[in-house]
């Protein structure tokens, strides 16, 4: 055994360890609004934030110490003060921002609240169903996606749909499979005032919040929202129809794409957008890779498994497993036809 790897290994143990905890210290202040108050406030004294949050000024101090020690915020020694540059404060302190990126850690909170159940999952080779899990994993799901849709979901992934704005700008149906909260179906009917939108998500808390929401934004003209399945959701010609990560948490995903291959028109198309991960386990060594892959473990592969049914894909399948059920499933032509870091986006049609 070389004992420099066994050192080198456990600072890197220990350095996710750290990464863990101070994973909580993010949420904290993302949830109780520390990085808004800091952001574009310059720097600030440990009793200054807790006066403009509100919050007790001791919390504060350990939260910037924490703060600090990961190179989050900087400290002035000199004059006792804490700053969180414009570049992280891009990140941590703006939902509005395309590289918002606070709401994973929301999720985390549910996610390691259901570690038992997961053991036993493990155990048993059970599930666990997506409804499972506390309210902060749809809360934090929807935070966490919404940044990255707003970005790139109209401007660029729809727009690389062959024929597809035209039709949405004309006048088209709409189907958005697996909704949660909604926010991409809102995205594309503040974008297309002319076409309607029909949101189906089997977890009825998320299609409630997903009502409330579309009324605060006045939308409820041109899009609807209700409780379904990705293999009930009612028929009807549809002339696209989206899977927004949510095809691989499906326990049939081959059964959700043969309904959607029923339900379009005849020139429809299916846009299903995935994580970009890789199906060759050693090319997802990176930190996206990681993030994506080990939420697999934890949501993605139960979720399907608690469906019981003939397939539980795991978000890294790769693109020649989903193309095979998308051929399977009658939709015969399939393009990759946008790519991010974090997602590629396909079209599928017969």
């Amino acid at each position: 055994m070389d004992e420099t790897r066994v050192r080198e290994f456990l600072e890197q143990v220990i350095t996710d360890g750290g990464a863990a905890v101070a994973g909580l210290c993010t949420s904290l202040g993302d949830r109780l609004g520390i990085y808004a108050a800091m952001a574009d406030a310059g720097p600030l004294t440990s009793a200054q934030l807790a006066e403009r949050t509100g919050l007790f000024e001791r919390y504060v101090r350990e939260w910037l110490a924490a703060q600090v020690a990961g190179e989050y915020v900087r400290y002035d020694p000199e004059n006792d003060t804490y700053l969180l540059p414009d570049e992280h404060a891009a990140v941590l302190a703006d939902p509005a921002a395309p590289t918002y990126a606070a709401g994973f850690f929301t999720m985390l909170q549910a996610l390691y609240g259901t570690e038992d159940t997961l053991m036993d999952a493990f155990r048993t080779g059970e599930g666990v169903g997506w409804e499972e899990h506390g309210p902060a994993l749809f809360a934090g799901t929807a935070k966490f996606f919404r940044p990255g849709y707003t970005a790139a979901l109209v401007p660029e992934w729809l727009s690389a749909m062959k024929g597809v704005p035209e039709k949405l700008e004309r006048g088209a149906q709409v189907a958005d499979i697996g909704c949660g909260f909604g926010y991409s179906t809102m995205l594309m009917a503040e974008a297309y005032p002319a076409s309607r939108f029909h949101g189906y998500d089997f977890h009825r808390p998320s299609i409630e919040k997903a009502r409330s929401l579309v009324a605060e934004r006045g939308l409820s003209d041109r899009v609807t929202f209700d409780v379904a399945t990705a293999q009930d959701f009612p028929e009807g010609t549809f002339d696209l129809i989206t899977f927004f990560d949510c095809l691989h948490d499906i326990g049939d995903p081959g059964g959700a794409l043969r309904h959607a291959e029923q339900t379009m028109a005849e020139d429809g198309v299916c846009m299903i957008v995935e994580p970009n991960v890789s199906e060759n386990v050693q090319d997802n060594a990176h930190p996206i890779g990681r993030s994506i892959v080990s939420t697999s473990v934890a949501v993605c592969l139960p979720s399907a498994l608690a469906q019981h049914g003939p397939q539980a894909m795991g978000n890294h399948a790769g693109e020649d497993a989903m193309r095979r059920l998308a051929d399977e499933a009658g939709l015969h032509h399939w393009s990759l036809a946008a790519e991010s870091p974090v997602n590629r986006v396909y079209a599928a049609a017969r």
